[in-house]
């Protein structure tokens, strides 16, 4: 399992933590011996040096347990904690990987859920395990075999009982386990309710949805309280079963070790040997109903986690980096590229061919669901076309490194999106190690500026969850200046100038002419899409028109309609 494969590199710290831990184990079955010893040779024979001479061992061996369960908690807390931080590693790294297919296979609450609550599960199981849970059937067993080598007959009744417990336990783990992977779905949802309530939270309260709202999140959180409390019913069936066949056990070694002590069979020393050894067992048994509970649930999250991490990504990496030679281009051609999103049988993009040449500007018109997004994911390979190709400067970006092709890119999405930081800690996204000046250029020519250094903090000034404290068009120009600063050879603007006055998006326009980048713009607005070089014209995933401004007026119908009730009749008044 991959997961299992991560403890290799705390191999030695977990070895010297099981040694420990059987040092343990190992002073709590010598114990019942010497306690017989005490009673058989001390008391029993008025011995008073005895009685203090074996006393002595007993506090000198139970000082040494204490110091090995002490080294034995750091050893465990020490692999357990990495072990932890290397599976949240992975699964972020993989995360990071993911194809927008694949985060579609996962809701997000759930991959958190995965990332936070399931590998705590995992990471408080090895401790768990290296600190108490191997203890418990290694003190079953101990037990039962140093009782037998105490006396048979008293210790017959643990091989008549333990069997049958044994399978009444696998059987009890097998259901919790299904069990725990439901809670953990709950959970998920759980999650998911809670997610969607924190992030719509100014739209809830618009709509006075909060108490509709509130019943939803109660009803998941009731369906999680009632899946959890059915799986502990489940675990917890097994503690009276135990118990009452261990206590049967007991009376039934008290039963016979009098008889045999009356017949002089047994010593009273070594009854309370094989009593004390059932106590121990029984008390071992008794956390068998804990241990079930957390190796369930660590069953279920280690496939919930298996699951994500043997997850292949549908979008493969290429190899291949672009020309030094070609590093002023830019060039973007589609050859007879169809699209179609993960498991839909509906093309969204079909037959799509266009070029667009170095330093030109491109706009994309149509309404909405005509196909102008998708077709921007397939530039920086979001997804990857169903048929045809798509290269920039000739070369098939399915062949090139994804790092080294979306640096190149500057992509400005539909939804503005700000990280929780700073203002120069969002312009850096575009450029890590960008200048004070570069990062006022780019502010400058995605017209902020003059907003930027009227806050109180300018660039040091902190933003909160998604910007939530910029207005629309300030979070879209932010993001557009995170795109320049970058200086790309592809701009790529997914109607992330909406939110703009006519204004201050034809200066913002004008501002980057000079940046001689491969422009393209998907827009709603006619005074937008006329000052492009070129304008595609979609309808239904296709490419019905393509040319200028005044090569649409003239000959296409669907442009005049649009251009006429944008733009005729202010222009004829």
């Amino acid at each position: 399992m991959k997961v299992l494969s991560l403890l290799k590199p705390y191999r030695i710290p977990m070895l010297i933590a099981i040694f420990l831990m059987l040092v343990e184990l190992g002073v709590e079955l010598w114990q019942p011996l010497l306690m017989a010893q005490i009673i058989d040779d001390g008391i029993a024979q008025n011995d008073l040096q005895t009685v203090l001479r074996i006393g002595a061992i007993m506090l000198g061996v139970s000082l040494l347990a204490l110091g090995a369960g002490i080294a034995n908690s750091f050893f465990a807390a020490y692999a357990s904690q990495n072990f932890g931080f290397d599976i949240r590693k992975n699964l972020y790294e993989k995360v990071q990987a993911f194809s927008f297919s694949n985060f579609n296979q996962y809701p997000t609450s759930s991959l958190i859920t995965r990332i936070t609550n399931d590998v705590n599960q995992l990471q408080m199981t090895l401790f768990m395990s290296l600190r108490i849970a191997l203890r418990a059937p290694l003190l079953v067993i101990g037990g039962i075999i140093i009782a037998l080598t105490v006396n048979v007959k008293l210790a017959l009744g643990f091989i008549l009982v333990i069997p049958p417990l044994v399978f009444f336990l696998i059987w009890i783990m097998k259901k919790s386990t299904r069990l725990f992977k439901i809670v953990q779905e709950k959970l998920d949802k759980v999650n998911m309710v809670m997610r969607e309530n924190l992030t719509g939270i100014r739209l809830i309260r618009a709509f006075s949805r909060g108490k509709y709202e509130s019943k939803r999140f109660k009803q998941s959180n009731q369906d999680l309280r009632e899946r959890t409390a059915f799986a502990l019913r489940v675990t917890e069936i097994a503690i009276p079963v135990l118990l009452f066949f261990m206590n049967m056990t007991v009376i039934a070694v008290l039963w016979f070790g009098n008889i045999d002590i009356h017949n002089g069979n047994v010593t009273v020393g070594e009854v309370v040997a094989v009593v004390n050894y059932t106590a121990r067992i029984t008390q071992a048994f008794s956390m068998f109903s804990w241990i079930i509970m957390v190796f369930s649930r660590a069953i279920a999250s280690t496939s919930r986690i298996e699951e994500v991490l043997v997850t292949e990504s549908d979008l493969q990496e290429g190899h291949n980096k672009l020309e030094a030679a070609n590093l002023a281009g830019g060039k973007i051609e589609f050859k007879h590229v169809s699209f179609r999103y993960p498991d839909t049988e509906t093309d969204v993009l079909k037959d799509i061919n266009f070029c667009a040449s170095p330093g030109e500007t491109v706009a994309l018109l149509g309404a909405t669901g005509s196909g102008k997004s998708s077709l921007f994911q397939l530039i920086p390979r979001l997804y990857d076309p169903t048929k045809g190709k798509v290269e920039i400067d000739g070369v098939d970006i399915s062949t090139l490194e994804f790092d080294h092709l979306r640096k190149q890119i500057g992509y400005v999405p539909q939804e503005a999106l700000l990280f929780t930081g700073t203002i120069k800690e969002n312009l850096a996204w575009g450029k890590e190690d960008a200048s004070h000046e570069e990062m006022m250029k780019a502010v400058e020519d995605a017209q902020i500026l003059e907003t930027v250094e009227s806050l109180p903090h300018k660039y040091e000034t902190m933003l909160g969850q998604k910007g939530v404290n910029l207005s629309g068009g300030q979070k879209q120009r932010l993001s557009i200046a995170r795109a320049l600063i970058k200086r790309p050879r592809i701009l790529l603007l997914d109607d992330s100038t909406s939110a703009l006055d006519l204004k201050t998006e034809a200066k913002l326009l004008d501002a980057i002419k000079p940046y001689n980048c491969t422009t393209l713009i998907i827009t709603q607005k006619i005074s937008t899409a006329k000052e492009a070089d070129t304008i595609l014209l979609l309808e239904d995933g296709e490419i019905i028109a393509a040319g200028n401004h005044n090569d649409l007026l003239g000959y296409s119908k669907l442009y005049q309609n649009i251009y006429q009730s944008q733009l005729g009749m202010a222009e004829s008044s």
